[in-house]
């Protein structure tokens, strides 16, 4: 699904040039769950936006699909986030001034398909996370478990191919942090391919591969034991 070769991401003021990425290179094949991890500051969160077309290499080819985005037209990544890219936050990043159900509603905004099969695909959504109860609740009326349920919601409800998790239990308690991993391993074991970027070892275990990382470049890549 997903080949990054000689990726890199620099960052220049004027007076000094930060590297954040350096040379990486990355495959993630259709219906992995990939864990990345590693200090801050060592270019996590930067691959992660590199991989959600939120954030543009300054070198290497990024290959989606067997398409080349790198330096696709802004119109096209749009599309790419669209129809096959799914987003989770660790700050949840839902809009105060809406519903459960309007939070999820955002993720078919730019969709164009009949008003039921939206709602219809609202209600799927969230039975799936089983958030369905609190459909007409405004985010600070809930828990942060529940707000980070409705946040995955949000990102599934457009069937994408690809969910990119950026410190989805950073906010979270440890029973709420096992329960939004238990959503992810349902959603990767049903066909989804997950990337998340963890400081958790534990969260990471629950993920079929650990790529490691440290100042811009990959270390190491292993896969868990069955």
């Amino acid at each position: 699904m997903i080949t990054l070769d000689q990726i890199s991401r620099r960052y220049a003021s004027d007076e000094i040039e930060t590297t954040a990425l350096d040379t990486i290179d990355l495959t993630v094949e259709a219906g992995e769950f990939v864990a990345i991890m590693g200090p801050s500051g060592c270019g996590k969160s930067t691959l992660l936006n590199i991989l959600g077309t939120i954030d543009r290499p300054t070198d290497g080819r990024y290959l989606f699909e067997g398409s080349d985005i790198a330096t696709a037209p802004e119109s096209a990544l749009a599309r790419l986030r669209r129809d096959r890219l799914g987003f989770v936050f660790q700050s949840f990043n839902l809009i105060d001034e809406l519903t459960v159900a309007e939070n999820v509603a955002l993720g078919l905004t730019y969709r164009a398909m009949p008003a039921r099969e939206k709602r219809d695909r609202v209600a799927a959504a969230m039975d799936r996370v089983a958030i369905a109860h609190r459909r007409n609740h405004f985010p600070h009326q809930l828990s942060g478990g529940q707000q980070q349920r409705a946040a995955i919601a949000r990102a599934i409800v457009g069937e994408p191919r690809l969910i990119l998790a950026d410190e989805p239990t950073g906010n979270l308690d440890t029973e709420n942090g096992a329960q939004v991993m238990d959503i992810l391993s349902e959603l990767n074991a049903e066909g989804a391919t997950i990337v998340m970027v963890t400081h958790s070892p534990s969260h990471a275990d629950v993920a079929k591969r650990t790529v490691n990382m440290l100042d811009g470049r990959i270390l190491s890549s292993a896969r868990r034991a069955m």
